[in-house]
């Protein structure tokens, strides 16, 4: 039978009515609409449901059998669409998302705090990962998706900018350099180098800016956080080219940070599996994200 969920309300309200004008108001058809719904459940059926006359409508046997377990029924069916409709209009639930050491310090509790005042149902877990685990993350769906630098390539991974910054040299205040306004990377060669290993996104990018610029880099030192480098900076270990986010005053002490010419950016990208969509939940989350980070980059 081709019953049509529209037949079946439509019978609901006559049946309570026992009227095809009321019943029309009810459900926003004129009468002969009405009257066309009913018929043709009656057709669909095979069997009478209502006794017209020009005094009354009265139900068959049929129609009150009908009639009695339909509310039922369609008062579960309306439940049940609800529930799929909660999945995507619920502010309450867990998101996980995958972030690269120095965004999960410098860009990533904004994005939580703003998402527990924005949407408090929301919980925003953040998962701080080296790179190379941060995407392997997004690509297994351990995570919702990533916060990473300037992935390369992948065609399992959409990716979306949503801000580029520059990278910069942080050096002792007391080093020739930091008297500078701004320090050519040229005049990094030679330069003792403590500088972020392999599994920060950022180091391939700064090798590839040494081989454009002719730097001709002596790195003595390679560790896995910014603040590792600058303590060692500190102790008089060296100079560095770090991105301008890993660059705040409580990080830095009483180092110097300047901007390096040519300028060269680095981008952070969302990224989550290219053929999987995103939760209502997580799309909430992204949005977030890429919000708080041109807000940054506006600034």
């Amino acid at each position: 039978m081709n019953v049509s969920l529209r037949q079946l309300r439509v019978f609901q309200v006559v049946a309570a009515t026992r009227n095809f004008t009321r019943a029309g108001s009810q459900v926003g058809l004129s009468q002969p609409a009405v009257s066309r719904c009913v018929t043709e459940l009656e057709q669909q059926m095979g069997v009478k449901l209502l006794d017209r006359t020009t005094r009354e409508v009265a139900l068959t046997e049929a129609g009150r059998g009908l009639a009695a377990r339909l509310e039922r029924v369609l008062d579960e069916l309306d439940a049940v669409l609800a529930d799929v409709h909660d999945l995507a209009t619920t502010r309450r639930g867990r998101v996980r998302v995958a972030s690269s050491p120095t965004l999960s310090a410098n860009l990533m509790p904004g994005c939580i705090a703003r998402c527990q005042q924005a949407f408090p149902g929301i919980e925003l877990l953040l998962l701080d990962r080296i790179q190379h685990d941060a995407l392997a993350g997004v690509l297994s769906g351990e995570v919702d998706f990533g916060v990473v630098i300037d992935p390369e390539l992948s065609e399992d991974l959409h990716c979306e900018p949503v801000l580029s910054e520059p990278f910069c040299l942080v050096a002792p205040r007391s080093h020739p350099l930091a008297a500078k306004r701004r320090v050519r990377w040229a005049s990094l060669s030679g330069e003792p180098l403590v500088l972020l290993d392999y599994a920060s996104g950022s180091r391939r990018l700064i090798d590839e800016a040494f081989r454009a610029q002719g730097v001709s880099a002596t790195v003595r030192h390679e560790v896995g956080h910014p603040t590792t480098i600058f303590r060692m900076l500190d102790a008089g270990l060296g100079i560095t080219v770090v991105p301008e986010l890993a660059v705040t005053p409580s990080a830095l002490g009483d180092l110097v940070a300047l901007p390096l010419v040519p300028r060269v950016d680095r981008t952070i990208m969302l990224v989550r599996r290219r053929n999987r969509e995103l939760t209502p939940l997580a799309e909430v989350a992204w949005r977030l994200v890429k919000q708080v980070a041109g807000e940054r980059a506006n600034r």
